[in-house]
């Protein structure tokens, strides 16, 4: 139901999942940035930004991340890139300068809203719409995020099948209803992205998307 608005009378029951402590998350950031930290920044009401950020009329810091690496590179790297005429994409260097996969851990149990199923999906008024829109309609995805959080008040985040990764899902985690310490980055796992190992790294989970970066040069 592409571009609808959320229905004024439908007293919703959101279905909801439990995210058990100890859980790890996949997440693509900038190195700028700490592994556990929430982007504060709220997205446009009308351009721009992601599926579910938060917006100047719900202001939340939000977190993404995917239960696999796979998941989260996908998500990151590989939206709007076609394939070529060898049915290859190839993913610009300038779009892993400064980036980082990192790997963090849960440390409580999270609740999230479940958008998994046509089940859980008609049970907020939406279908698959919703979870595989085009950036085009993420101002509306947004306000039904938004919706969707006032309906479900113990709801931590949302966690729907990603749209290049569909056999694993994405999640969006809020900043106003986890715990500073929710998070924790495991020191161990990990890899930054712009460098020989990196991209040797990052073409071994593309390769499978038929994606690939291309290798930096060599120093000097």
């Amino acid at each position: 139901m592409p571009l609808a608005p959320p229905p004024a009378r439908h007293h919703a029951t959101p279905h909801l999942r439990e995210l058990p402590a100890g859980t790890r998350l996949w997440r693509v950031h900038d190195r700028r940035f700490k592994a556990t930290d929430f982007n504060p920044r709220p997205a446009d009401a009308n351009f721009g930004g992601g599926r579910f950020d938060g917006t100047g009329n719900d202001p939340y810091p939000y977190y993404y991340a995917g239960l696999e690496a796979e998941t989260a590179l996908a998500e990151a790297l590989l939206r709007d890139i076609p394939f070529d005429d060898r049915g290859v994409r190839l993913v610009r260097r300038a779009k892993v300068r400064g980036r980082r996969a990192s790997v963090v851990i849960t440390t409580e149990d999270l609740v999230l809203v479940d958008l998994c199923s046509g089940e859980a999906l008609a049970a907020v008024a939406q279908d698959s719409w919703l979870v595989h829109a085009d950036p085009v309609d993420y101002h509306a995805t947004r306000r039904w995020g938004s919706w969707i959080r006032e309906r479900a008040p113990a709801a931590h985040g949302l966690i729907w099948p990603s749209k290049r990764e569909g056999g694993q899902p994405a999640l969006v985690l809020f900043g106003d209803r986890c715990s500073p310490a929710s998070l924790i980055a495991d020191p161990f796992a990990g890899t930054d992205l712009d460098d020989r190992e990196g991209a040797a790294w990052l073409n071994g989970h593309l390769a499978r998307y038929r994606a690939c970066v291309l290798m930096p040069r060599r120093p000097g």
